[in-house]
């Protein structure tokens, strides 16, 4: 990785996915200290950044600066799948709920690939694994407590496992690592089924004292600690818990609370939470006096509002919208305000495996080859959006292999007589139809949906583009596959980084047939391989990290050979950072900028 400033050289690196068991991470708040002593005098009087360079947030914090108040303030074109923490998927909405939800652990405050190791939030220290890895345990700190003054507990967390995971009535966004994993839970029928005691019968987690939890695990888990870092573990208070409609007013464990309640598709805003106590918070820096979030606002607004600095920040970590793209890179009077870092999401299109003719993986395949990748990567904005993808997991994490290409074409641009050749392969000599589903308020997306039904049409294949809105995407459309059946979206647009940096932490829950789910679903083409399934439950079983992603490597390759999943690009944002932002790097774990880190100048 590049350095572009040569006093602020990146921190040391180690193998990512590696768990440190007897050494813990380096705290946040001393990483901090150590990166604004390193890079003190970044920034310029008044919180301008006129000597920061192109990127230069990638490895290094721009504009370091321990002030307070002020108001920081957020848009995004579409709106929160729900800012409830137990309930969302977003990785916008997981960074963004820390203001005002603590988890058990969390990443370190950092840029560069330390901002991927675990430390402590809600808990003292790293958790303690058994000798198989089956049963781990961990302590909360002592005298934390909710924006109402009362404390927070170990089964105010359990509880907030339980309504985010188990039961008829579980929260529908989000992963449920916890179902597949914790033992003795099967019968659970969830907290909203007993009202005297919604705990009673959950004997996966325990809680012996009032700071102790005891995970007690299904099977061997060697990544366990990083579910741990899951919005849903932070504390939910039972008895304000209003299911789906908690959204409305979540009881703060962070340094923010909400100001008046969320306004679907409006706005939320947020004050400070004056029982925050911050000695027990090593990543919180809470600079801003209130944070104020527009939802529903037009991309290219939004863009314009960055770079006239009458707005901090996109929500949504995405980077600006292709209008204003080419101008900011080029620009020489606005370079210096860009970052553009390659992260660690996928763009790319699901592949249905169940519906007709797409039951065929031959067809499939045909979709593979007559891909025009050029197109896609023009359509997510060229080389400064995305490299270009031919394998499913990132370069960054263990296993990947940059050099499968299974679909090779010249330039790029497709196999057009191989694509014929599958299509005559599975029955359909003379093409089929199918629709592609996009999501309406992202134009890359739609770019995307449009540079691949170009490139199919070339052998006959026929697409319609139906378009959704982000907030319900990836529960009631692309994540129903009754709606995906019912509505032929047998390709769908897509992006998905790792829930933690390693193969599972990528892959599990978008090509694990016993991810599928009936709502929230991210295994979208309900890729059900036996093989696949099989390696993914032997992998959590092997401590050595190089046999795991030895494994990694063979499922990515296998769901390429199953056609599966079209990687479009590895992407690469823009992101716009105004002269009065402060503390701005590009966080590797939740690969946007670190909203914790940032403050303002302007009052």
């Amino acid at each position: 990785m590049t350095t572009h400033h040569s006093t602020c050289q990146e921190p040391p690196r180690r193998r990512r996915g590696a768990l440190r068991r007897t050494t813990a991470p380096v705290a946040a708040g001393t990483a901090m200290a150590l990166l604004l002593a390193a890079c003190g005098g970044g920034g310029v009087g008044g919180g301008g950044v006129s000597d920061a360079e192109f990127n230069e947030g990638e490895t290094a914090i721009v504009n370091p600066s321990d002030e307070t108040g002020g108001t920081l303030r957020y848009a995004i074109s579409a709106d929160f799948d729900s800012p409830d923490p137990g309930n969302t998927y977003y990785a916008f909405s997981w960074n963004f709920s820390r203001y005002y939800a603590r988890t058990l652990l969390t990443y370190t405050e950092a840029p560069g690939e330390q901002g991927i190791e675990l430390q402590p939030d809600l808990a003292e220290e790293l958790p303690q694994g058994n000798d198989d890895s089956t049963e781990w345990t961990l302590r909360i700190k002592q005298g934390l407590r909710y924006e109402d003054g009362s404390e927070i507990t170990a089964e105010d967390v359990k509880y907030a496992i339980a309504r985010s995971n188990f039961g008829d009535q579980a929260l529908p966004n989000g992963p449920k690592y916890f179902v597949d994993l914790l033992a003795d839970s099967d019968d659970y029928e969830g907290p909203y089924a007993n009202d005297d005691d919604p705990l009673a019968g959950f004997d996966g987690i325990e809680t012996p004292d009032d700071h102790t939890l005891i995970f007690h695990l299904n099977k061997s888990f060697a990544e366990f600690p990083y579910v741990l870092i899951q919005p849903q573990t932070a504390p939910v208070p039972a008895d304000a818990d209003r299911g789906e409609q908690y959204q409305s007013q979540v009881v703060s464990s962070g340094p923010y609370k909400f100001d008046g309640e969320y306004r679907p598709g409006v706005s939320l805003h947020l004050e400070r939470n004056e029982e925050w106590d911050a000695s027990t918070d090593p990543v919180r820096r809470a600079l801003p006096d209130r944070i104020e979030v527009e939802l529903g606002v037009d991309q290219n607004e939004i863009d314009q509002r960055l770079v006239n600095g009458e707005l901090d920040v996109d929500l949504g970590g995405t980077g600006v919208g292709p209008a204003m793209k080419g101008t900011v890179i080029t620009d020489e009077d606005q370079r210096h305000n860009v970052d553009n870092p390659q992260t660690s999401t996928l763009r790319y299109l699901n592949i249905n495996t169940v519906m007709e003719p797409l039951d065929d993986v031959a067809c499939r395949q045909a979709i593979m080859y007559a891909a025009d990748r050029d197109a896609l990567q023009r359509a997510w904005g060229g080389d400064t959006g995305g490299d270009i993808a031919t394998q499913i997991m990132p370069g960054s994490l263990p296993g990947a292999d940059p050099s499968m290409d299974l679909y090779p074409s010249d330039d790029n641009k497709g196999d057009l007589e191989m694509a014929q050749e599958k299509l005559e392969e599975c029955g359909q000599p003379d093409g089929f139809s199918t629709a592609i589903g996009a999501r309406a308020d992202r134009p890359a997306d739609v770019s995307t949906a449009e540079a691949l039904q170009q490139a199919l049409a070339r052998v006959n294949i026929e697409t319609e583009i139906k378009q959704y809105p982000s907030d319900t995407y990836t529960n009631t459309q692309a994540g129903s596959p009754s709606f995906v059946a019912d509505n032929d979206l047998g390709l769908t647009v897509y992006g998905w980084a790792p829930d933690w940096a390693s193969g599972y932490g990528f892959m599990s829950k978008i090509l694990d047939g016993d991810a599928i789910q009936d709502a929230g679903n991210a295994n979208i083409s309900e890729l059900d391989d036996d093989q696949i399934n099989e390696w993914f439950d032997e992998v959590v079983a092997v401590e050595d990290a190089d046999e795991r992603a030895s494994i990694y490597t063979r499922i990515d390759e296998r769901a390429m050979e199953e056609a599966a999943i079209l990687p479009a690009v590895f992407e690469r944002t823009v992101l716009y950072r105004p002269a009065n932002l402060t503390n701005v790097y590009y966080h590797a774990g939740y690969s946007m900028y670190d909203y914790m880190a940032l403050g303002t100048t302007r009052e």
